[in-house]
């Protein structure tokens, strides 16, 4: 495994999920999830001031969403999309994490429960979560947010739909105040199949195997997201593809060591400062895909988020 990974995240290996990625399905992704997430029931969860389900009208429905306030508002607000490859995640498996981004953010957190594939493929997950943000701009008093401070974020596939919706917001005059992107898959062409496009990023052979997400992971879930993998041209499915990175919101990107994601995270970090836009990257050290949710094992973790969520919180309600 090499001397590199974080000795805490190493112990806890064998626990995560995704195993056998060769015969991945979308039950047994989302299963899997939910199962990590039941792993952790007996562990005291963070208290925001208060926790509510709500319902996000929607063109033909509505989105089930969840608000996690602060003690103190007005303040900014975050329309947060889950991780769990398009295919998996929801409102529980994200719930801890949406409660430690309030209490450290200081903010509102909105939860967005966005339609998964392959029952809704893309871009139903994009237009979903472009729709929330929508909603919230609209709704931002109601939500407790100050108009000037609304940011998205999002962690993995969810860190793609924040840089898709942040792209989005800006060509339809929608300003957002910060975008946070936390190990992000922004170019999904080739859907991590084809070695053409895989040579453009070498973490992603680097780090194939061995660390929670691989390579093969990768693929069935783009391939499940794209119905149509020449939809990874697309920028609202590839954010690296987009014609022009300027006027974007400012930007806190994550990424992992030893992850299969970090250098596409790492390139659209580099895309947005030659486009003059402030960015706070961080490539942290030792660490794997999903880090935000393992400071319970590894304090290298959890002193990561602190430090990813610290500069978030400056971009977005400000320091008082």
């Amino acid at each position: 495994m090499g001397s590199r990974l974080d000795p805490d995240l190493a112990r806890i290996l064998s626990l995560l999920p995704l195993k056998d990625a060769a015969s991945l399905t979308s039950s047994r992704a989302r299963h899997d999830l939910v199962a990590l997430a039941d792993s952790r029931k007996d562990v005291p969860l963070p208290q925001p001031a208060a926790v509510a389900d709500t319902q996000i009208p929607i063109a033909g429905g509505a989105l089930a969403a969840r608000l996690y306030r602060p003690t103190r508002l007005p303040t900014g607000t975050l329309i947060y999309f889950h991780g769990g490859g398009w295919v998996a995640g929801d409102l529980y498996t994200h719930d801890r994490l949406a409660r430690t981004l309030a209490i450290e953010l200081e903010a509102v957190v909105v939860s967005v429960d966005y339609r998964r594939p392959p029952e809704a493929p893309f871009p139903c997950a994009f237009d979903d979560c472009f729709a929330a943000t929508r909603w919230a701009a609209s709704n931002i008093a109601m939500l407790g947010g100050d108009p000037a401070r609304l940011g998205v974020g999002g962690d993995s596939a969810g860190g793609n739909l924040a840089a898709a919706v942040a792209l989005a917001c800006r060509d339809q005059g929608y300003p957002l105040a910060a975008q946070f992107l936390i190990y992000p898959a922004t170019d999904l062409v080739g859907c991590y199949g084809a070695e053409a496009e895989n040579a453009n990023y070498p973490s992603r052979t680097q780090n194939a195997e061995g660390y929670f997400l691989t390579l093969e992971a990768m693929r069935f879930f783009a391939r499940t997201y794209l119905a149509d993998p020449l939809a990874g041209l697309d920028p609202r499915a590839s954010p690296a593809r987009a014609d022009h990175f300027a006027r974007l919101p400012p930007a806190v990107i994550c990424t992992a060591e030893l992850d299969p994601l970090r250098d596409e995270g790492e390139a659209y970090a580099k895309h947005l400062e030659r486009a003059g836009i402030r960015v706070a990257y961080f490539r942290e050290p030792g660490m794997i895909h999903g880090y935000f949710g393992m400071g319970g094992a590894s304090p290298a973790a959890e002193a990561a988020r602190r430090r990813a969520s610290a500069q978030f919180k400056d971009l977005l309600v400000g320091r008082p």
